[in-house]
């Protein structure tokens, strides 16, 4: 019987998640929103606030506001991945990284224009607000391994709260915001009172040991932090050891444990 060639893997689709930060009560503190326990991918997950690019993220009109904030400097490569993030917050909860505070009612039209189905651009320009888009910091690259039918590559971005806004989220990926510390956050999923993705949890075991948001902001990716590049992708492997299956990552990544049992690992 002739041998069956092996199935190429799914492309990856490009995505962007903003991660971010503020210093609270319990010292650094995430914003994560829990996805409705009904969706295909990740369904009741705990996650930071992301998702898939969309055309229009590619749009010039970004190339052109970033040159009105940052007029010293050419727009990054990873320009319309930031706009992605900064979208994709403000939909699924309600916050929008600003260059300048917002007023509740300019807040309030912006979620309905976004909920209503309007352009991102069309519905800041609208409100008036400019998003901070020089202010993300990309933290890592991470891409879904190659056996899964649904494969994401995803750019992770550091960035400081913006002030006086509360996260409201959209009740159809979004069912629940919280802002909690990584150590609290990988306590509860370690008492079954939580369900993290691989990418999620090795994120807040990075994250776990900054004290605040400025230590946190230090683990950008050096020479990729506000207005620079993309980091070097991150894909776990499905490796047969001794001990049976792990995922595991390169060295060097900045993650650790390098390989984690695939019986503790969730993808999707």
């Amino acid at each position: 019987m002739p041998e069956t060639a092996p199935q190429s893997p799914v492309p990856a689709h490009p995505a962007a998640t903003l991660i971010l930060l503020r210093d609270g009560p319990e010292g650094l503190e995430l914003l994560v929103m829990e996805r409705h326990a009904g969706l295909r991918f990740a369904p009741g997950a705990t996650v930071f606030p992301g998702g898939r690019m969309e055309a229009m993220d590619h749009d010039p009109h970004w190339h052109r506001l970033w040159r009105r904030l940052r007029p010293d400097g050419d727009p990054p490569a990873d320009l319309a991945h930031r706009v992605a993030a900064l979208r994709e917050c403000a939909e699924e909860c309600g916050v929008l990284l600003s260059r300048d505070p917002l007023a509740p009612d300019t807040l309030d039209d912006l979620r309905r224009a976004l909920a209503a189905g309007e352009g991102f651009a069309a519905a800041l320009a609208r409100s008036g607000a400019v998003p901070a888009l020089d202010r993300l910091a990309p933290l890592a690259r991470w891409v879904t391994p190659e056996m899964l039918p649904r494969r994401f590559d995803t750019l992770f971005y550091l960035a400081p709260a913006p002030e006086g806004q509360q996260p409201v989220c959209d009740g159809g990926e979004a069912v629940g915001t919280l802002w909690a510390s990584p150590r609290r956050l990988l306590a509860e999923a370690g008492a079954g009172q939580r369900r993290l993705v691989y990418a999620t949890r090795m994120t807040l075991l990075r994250l776990a040991g900054c004290a605040d948001r400025t230590a946190a902001m230090a683990l950008a990716c050096p020479g990729q932090g506000p207005g620079q590049g993309i980091p070097p992708p991150i894909m776990p492997r499905l490796v047969e050891t001794p001990s049976g299956p792990v995922l595991r990552i390169p060295e060097g990544c900045g993650f650790s444990p390098l390989e984690t049992p695939a019986e503790h690992v969730r993808l999707g």
